[in-house]
């Protein structure tokens, strides 16, 4: 999808920085290595958003009326996220099935990705 510049792919400031999290904390990249990757990423056409109030406000609603420990643990990030794809009126893309019943239930399209053992979510 993020070869397709015909396909408008974007990801918030805050989703952003958990791609970078997660690729130095638990994949053991190197800073450099990482942040050239996303440069690449971004000069490819990859969209960043910056996330405003009105969008905090949205993703703290959904949260609050979705969120479960145990049977619906969304993350605020993840609730970011759907909530810039609901206002850019684009399809959400995640392997997260939390995620993809909450963006469902808000009446958001999805596009499911394989997860990392290459199951698709439901």
């Amino acid at each position: 999808m993020l070869r397709d510049r015909a396909d408008r792919s974007v990801v918030t400031a805050i989703n952003l920085a958990e791609v970078v999290d997660v690729m130095m904390r638990r994949l053991g990249r190197r800073p450099g290595e990482v942040l050239e990757r996303l440069d690449w990423l971004v000069a490819g056409g990859l969209e960043v958003g910056a996330v405003d109030e009105d969008i905090g406000r949205a993703a703290g609603r959904i949260r609050a009326a979705h969120y479960d420990r145990r049977h619906r643990p969304v993350s605020l990030a993840d609730c970011v996220a759907l909530v810039t794809a609901l206002r850019l009126d684009e399809a959400l893309t995640t392997s997260d099935s939390v995620l993809i019943g909450v963006a469902r239930s808000e009446g958001c399209q999805v596009i499911g990705l394989p997860d990392s053992r290459g199951n698709l979510p439901d």
